[in-house]
């Protein structure tokens, strides 16, 4: 059953048609579309065969059948490919770092200015703080989500001609003063619990007010990035519709705006589609009601060969949706997809170790640097920068320096022959790695440049 969880996994957020289990267990058969196969063959052949391969029974690697292969046409050539001189010219100085690529913010920003069907895009800021990558977004036209008074106080100082107006301030179980403070500085405030509503209704006389709801359901990869159901802690239940529609009322509050996000690295468009569905429903409750924010958590490709999320289909979705709902605006809020993929970490190989068939490659930084890995169990493609090119010919697990069995950047990856001193990349931090980061065991925290 342990090695059976990551393949049933690996289907939850597919269309399944038909599952069928032959009478002597051996044979579990799931029915899909054409279009999906390879995505699910590279998840179910990673979760089920080590990377170097299976002997007699299972063969060669996915990754050593592939190693050879060219890009595929839908998939973007990374840009740190070619600006692998430049990176190693940073690890002359820098032992760690992460280094933001500001063309590929803008890249993303651009494509999400396009798509016809959203009046707004808010960037999640806790996803990136960086100077240089806010004010990449601002001058894109993005306006912002803030999460906490420190988050607006950073935002300020950046982009101190901000008006607060662009920005929307969505507090979790946060404290009295908190809400009161947002009050008084003009924000547009989310709640996301009637807590407020019910012990402190005096605070929101004559207020306009986005509440957050719990769909029923959240999506994502691991169970801490899902952002909705009963074992989430956002969002105010659709069970509690008929109170919240009474507190307001006696509150003297206008709801102007449904907020619902369901979790993060989603990469099925019809998510938010139904999303909007729901909040369209509960809207009808709520005749003041302009705005549905449909949270974030577009993913983006995580492995090498993976296909980008569709763009187009997910506009197109959401136009047909305005057409039957012309009276709502659509916002979405968008934090990692903005930002993942310009960002990388760089670090140095300092040991190599073999512990019988397994061997480990230490880098100079780790889970104080990158804590997705062992947070979320999240996958992050990294390679031998030094070595670009060179044949892969090892499996190997990449380590940090901290005191942690967690500290494993990326277990049973194909390696080129490594040695003390090459420069290794970890692709896909632009998001959740400096803004996470922590100085435990009294290890510096990577530093951040822009290029």
């Amino acid at each position: 059953m342990p090695r059976l969880t990551p393949v049933l996994s690996a289907f939850e957020d597919e269309k399944i048609h038909l599952l069928s289990q032959a009478s002597n267990d051996l044979n579990l058969s799931f029915v899909i579309d054409a279009h999906q196969a390879q995505r699910l063959l590279v998840k179910l052949h990673a979760s089920i065969i080590r990377n170097d391969g299976g002997g007699v029974l299972f063969g060669p690697s996915w990754e050593q059948l592939t190693e050879n292969d060219d890009l595929d046409d839908n998939v973007a050539r990374p840009w740190w490919l070619d600006r692998r001189q430049q990176l190693l010219e940073v690890t002359r100085t820098e032992s760690s770092a992460y280094v933001y690529n500001l063309n590929t913010v803008s890249q993303s920003a651009i494509g999400l200015k396009q798509l016809s069907s959203i009046n707004r895009i808010l960037y999640a800021v806790k996803a990136n703080m960086n100077a240089d990558v806010i004010a990449e977004l601002a001058a894109h036209g993005i306006d912002f989500d803030c999460v906490s008074p420190g988050e607006v106080g950073h935002l300020l100082r950046l982009l101190p001609d901000l008006n607060r107006d662009r920005i929307l301030f969505t507090p979790n179980f946060a404290p009295r003063s908190e809400f009161e403070w947002a009050i008084e500085q003009g924000l547009q405030l989310t709640l996301d619990s009637l807590y407020p509503l019910q012990m402190w209704p005096q605070l929101f006389e004559g207020s306009k007010l986005f509440i957050r709801l719990d769909p029923g359901k959240g999506r994502g990869h691991h169970e801490h990035v899902k952002t909705a159901g009963i074992y989430s802690k956002f969002g105010v239940p659709l069970f509690e519709m008929d109170e919240l529609q009474q507190l307001a009322s006696a509150a003297n509050a206008t709801i102007i705006g449904l907020h619902a996000h369901t979790g993060s690295g989603i990469l099925d468009p019809d998510n938010w589609n139904a999303v909007a569905e729901k909040l369209a429903q509960v809207a009808r409750r709520f005749p003041e009601v302009k705005v549905l924010d449909l949270g974030g958590g577009i993913g983006v490709p995580e492995r090498a060969g993976d296909d980008a999320f569709d763009l187009a289909h997910f506009d197109t979705l959401l136009s047909n949706f305005r057409n039957r709902h012309p009276q709502f605006e659509l916002w979405i809020e968008p934090g990692r997809f903005l930002v993942a993929q310009a960002g990388v970490l760089l670090s140095k190989v300092s040991q190599i170790k073999g512990k019988g068939d397994l061997k480990y490659i230490g880098i100079g930084t780790g889970m104080n640097s990158l804590i997705r890995p062992a947070l979320y169990g999240a996958y992050h493609e990294i390679v031998n920068l030094s070595r670009i090119g060179e044949p892969a010919t090892e499996t190997v697990t990449v380590v940090g320096p901290i005191c942690e069995s967690g500290d494993k950047l990326g277990s049973d990856r194909l390696f080129p022959q490594t040695s003390e001193g090459d420069v290794i990349l970890i692709d896909n931090v632009g998001a959740y790695g400096r803004v996470m980061a922590s100085q435990y065991n009294s290890r510096k925290v990577a530093p951040e440049i822009v290029i």
